[in-house]
């Protein structure tokens, strides 16, 4: 496999939610970087195999993981098969992520239940069995969150998933001050607006895409290799005295209100 830097060969990076979108790009990224990427997803329609045939095609390593990161037994079993299949752990991206669009009045239990089940309680439990396995080899770590814009700025209709995301910012802080000296660097990105499957209403050309897009100085909405390009300078040494930040990666969506006239 052609390599951008060759920075990540023999380490070992866990993708989760990476069948699609940005977890697929954050997955080739690295193996392009010649990380051994063990590929996780819960879905079953052949994406998680079509990433990692994508990169042993272009002679990368790749092996593939289904688990649901919501159940703790699914985690520990998923860590457990990428130590058998690897021999270790070195990287950690939490990408998994799911959002339901509904008004904040007209949340169900359940709607409110499946995202936190994701996107909350599935980085805790990824980062807590990652975390562990990283502080007893002692030989230090990345753990890398993916976050969102709308973790610090609300979003009409997406009230539960912006307090997901919130807490994932927090849970960064906080676990990047417990793991600092065991060497594991804990990060997280907050993408803005990418062009994926979670945003169909933004993939055509319409009132709100072009309102989004001119609040949006770079004139353009992100892709999942701005956010794969984030991601892999985390995990790589030039990041090393980096603790518990979040950084936005959005276009500069998030600099402020933009005059139109």
């Amino acid at each position: 496999m052609a390599s951008e830097t060759g920075r990540f060969a023999g380490k070992v990076a866990l993708v989760t939610g990476a069948a699609r979108g940005i977890g697929r790009g954050i997955a080739l990224r690295l193996a392009r970087e010649r990380a051994i990427v063990v590929v996780n997803d819960i879905e079953r329609e052949g994406g998680c195999e079509r990433v990692s045939d994508e990169i042993t095609a272009a002679g990368g390593e790749a092996t593939v993981v289904r688990a649901d990161v919501g159940d703790p037994a699914e985690v520990e079993r998923m860590i457990g098969e990428a130590l058998a299949s690897a021999g270790r752990l070195d990287i950690l991206v939490n990408n998994a992520g799911v959002e339901t669009g509904r008004p904040a009045l007209d949340l169900t239990d359940d709607d409110w239940d499946r995202v936190f089940a994701v996107n909350a309680r599935g980085v805790f439990l990824c980062s807590r069995a990652a975390g562990r396995v990283m502080r007893d080899r002692g030989a230090g770590g990345k753990i890398v969150n993916i976050s969102s814009l709308c973790g610090h700025m609300a979003w009409e209709g997406a009230a539960h998933y912006c307090a997901s995301k919130a807490a994932i910012d927090m849970w960064t802080r906080a676990l990047a001050l417990e793991l600092a000296p065991d060497r594991i660097n804990v990060n997280a990105v907050a993408p803005g607006i990418v062009l994926t499957e979670i945003v169909p209403e933004l993939r055509e050309d319409g009132p709100l895409q072009r309102r989004a897009l001119a609040q949006t100085p770079s004139g353009r909405f992100g892709t999942p290799d701005d956010i794969a390009g984030a991601v892999a300078f985390l995990c790589s040494p030039d990041a090393d005295w980096i603790h518990g930040q979040v950084l936005t990666v959005d276009g500069g969506f998030w600099l402020g209100w933009r005059s139109l006239e």
